[in-house]
Parts: structure tokens; C-alpha cells; sequence
């Protein structure tokens, strides 16, 4: 914590912000959440598909700017943090993964989070997903 009276680092800093000029923002990308919470019994079968998908997200997916993964301690849910070009790079990589995908939900539910503006295609395609959609409002 930093606290302003400490040697005047507060005073000092404040002197030396300027003050930025407010800007429209856009967002053309979009980035996601995927929360897969692994059946019981299934986490090697998992990582197996698992591997196979990053692979193969590696090999096509031009689009796919990000596609990280973590675990939790026990490894019973697998976060996926996803970041793509626009709506037709998650087309893409949606049709990529094809088979995978399916794969991948016979051995664990997911929740998917979905943040920007998709198109109205995207939305449709993903509709039986029932993903929540957060739409892009403002930033930096």
C-alpha cells in the first residue's frame, strides 16, 4: 500500500501525471473464458483430447492470438483464457477443432464466457453453447 505522506512520493507523483485526452474505443476482437470442470475419473483422457486441440489450434488457427490454459491445485477444471483476430478467427477456430471439441464435452461440462461484440452469426452459432455474452463498452 502506499501511503501519500510518505516522503512526498505521492505529491511527486502526482505532479508528473498529465492528463490524457478521453478517446473513442473500439473493440474488433474478442476474448473468452471457457471453464471445463473434468468429469470424474477423466482427467488423462482429458489432457489427452486436450493436447490435441492445442496442437491443432497451433497449427490452423491464424486468428487465435491467445489460448491459454490453467488448472486448478486438483486439476478438476481447466480454465481457458481465449483471445481472436474478429468473429470469423472463432468461426475458424470453432471449425478447426471440429470433432475435438465434441471430444472434449463428452469428458467435461463447460461454462463460456464471451466478451466484445460478436456478430450476429457468431452469436447464433454459439447460441446452443448458452454462453454469456459481455459486451464491449470502454477502456484503454
Amino acid at each position: 500500500m502506499v501511503r501519500r505522506d510518505r516522503e512526498g512520493f505521492w505529491d511527486g507523483f502526482k505532479s508528473k501525471v498529465k492528463s490524457k485526452h478521453l478517446k473513442t474505443i473500439t473493440m474488433n476482437h474478442l476474448e473468452g473464458t471457457a471453464w471445463l470442470k473434468i468429469h470424474d475419473g477423466k482427467k488423462a483422457e482429458f489432457k489427452k483430447i486436450f493436447a490435441q486441440c492445442v496442437e491443432t489450434i497451433k497449427a490452423n488457427d491464424p486468428g487465435t492470438l491467445r489460448y491459454d490454459f490453467f488448472y486448478n491445485p486438483d486439476e478438476t477444471v481447466c480454465v481457458v483464457k481465449e483471445k481472436y483476430a474478429d468473429s470469423a478467427a472463432l468461426f475458424a477456430h470453432l471449425g478447426n477443432l471440429g470433432p475435438l471439441l465434441g471430444q472434449v464435452l463428452a469428458v467435461a461440462d463447460m461454462d463460456l464466457e464471451l466478451y466484445g461484440n460478436p456478430s450476429p452469426e457468431l452469436r447464433a452459432a454459439l447460441a446452443g453453447a448458452n454462453p454469456k455474452i459481455y459486451s464491449f463498452q470502454g477502456g484503454l
